[in-house]
């Protein structure tokens, strides 16, 4: 089933049809085997970090433009349909997160993505609502 259609289904479901357990019984050896394998919590913030930034549209919308070409913060207004005011305050979230990052040509400032990360978390996420195999575009 197509993630969109996924999402509507969760929607039209009640959470206690889907997220618990029918019987309550913890399993105390995975639960620390579990704890065990996590992260610090700075990790999680700052993944968080991330997410909630690419979970904009219009961010989102912002970071897949400058996956094609690096653009002005003009530019890249003009082709998400953004004020140039707006564009600059989502382009300064994503530049602290060193998603985007910034080159400056005399009085001009060009964006581009910081490094691969970016273009694969993208590319992955791209993948996942469309179905396709998860590293689809990402291979050399």
């Amino acid at each position: 089933m197509h993630v969109l259609e996924n999402v509507k289904t969760m929607l039209e479901t009640t959470p206690q049809e889907i997220d618990s357990c029918s019987v309550r019984q913890v399993d105390v050896e995975k639960v620390a085997i579990g704890r065990a394998l996590l992260l610090g919590e700075p990790v999680y913030v700052a993944t968080a970090a991330i997410f909630r930034a690419l979970g904009d549209p219009s961010r989102a919308k912002i970071v897949y433009s400058l996956l094609q070409q690096e653009l002005c913060v003009c530019d890249l207004a003009a082709v998400c349909d953004l004020s140039e005011s707006a564009t600059s305050q989502h382009l300064r979230i994503l530049r602290g997160l060193r998603v985007v990052k910034l080159r400056r040509d005399g009085r001009m400032s060009y964006y581009s993505i910081e490094d691969d990360h970016v273009r694969a978390l993208l590319q992955v996420c791209l993948n996942h609502l469309n179905d396709r195999d998860p590293f689809e575009g990402l291979r050399s």
